[in-house]
């Protein structure tokens, strides 16, 4: 059977809550950060909850020796940013996965022709092939951002089976263009969003993601 891209939109009250906060136009600079912190944080606990790799082994409580299990210290785990808005989710990412190597890559989208060029790349000539990357990306609209990131990741010996995207909503647009050119990838998100608008915009949406976070 062909790999299909997998889009989980998790339940969780928390989850709806906080996008609905930074849905609002009405929601300040301020509370927005702090609703895409949760967002990064609880579209986190979801995307890695059967993803990170386990040690089985024992220790002793101070009444017995017990079997235990531990996330595998040896498998090397990384957070991508996507520059600029991709940070307003790092910080609940980096709560739950302290111990990550974070690799930011920056990318600007042209407002006429949609298309994105690259202004930074700090990956690593390459990469472990063992290695699990969560991409931080609040929006997936036309697909040009997240097709280039994952371009740059593949080429340096990143798995996309080993990738897991977290965003806070979606469009048909990006994840048609994410399932021909990566299937079996897996996304994380808040929401699935009806369509684009003119400019590119995802509609409802929920506005710039970056400027919102930092007030620009």
């Amino acid at each position: 059977m062909a790999l299909q891209l997998r889009v989980y939109v998790p339940p969780h009250p928390l989850i709806k809550h906080w996008l609905a906060v930074a849905r609002d136009e009405a929601t300040p600079s301020v509370l927005f950060r702090s609703a895409m912190t949760e967002l990064g944080r609880w579209l986190t606990y979801e995307a890695i909850r059967e993803w990170l790799p386990t040690v089985d082994t024992q220790v002793n409580t101070p009444l017995a020796p017990c079997p235990a299990n531990f996330i595998n210290p040896e498998v090397p785990l990384v957070i991508v940013p996507i520059l600029r808005a991709g940070l307003s989710l790092l910080e609940g990412a980096q709560n739950l996965l302290p111990l990550a190597s974070i690799y930011h890559i920056g990318l600007v989208r042209n407002e006429e022709t949609l298309e994105a060029s690259m202004y930074l790349n700090k990956f690593p000539a390459q990469f472990d092939s063992q290695t699990r990357v969560l991409i931080t990306e609040p929006m997936l609209a036309t697909g040009g951002t997240i097709t280039t990131v994952m371009a740059e990741l593949t080429q340096r010996g990143i798995d996309p089976a080993m990738v897991r995207i977290i965003s806070v909503v979606t469009a048909p647009p990006a994840l048609q263009k994410l399932n021909v050119a990566y299937p079996g990838l897996v996304i994380y998100a808040a929401a699935i969003d009806e369509g684009l608008n003119e400019r590119g915009y995802i509609v409802p949406g929920l506005g710039d993601a970056g400027d919102r976070t930092f007030g620009t």
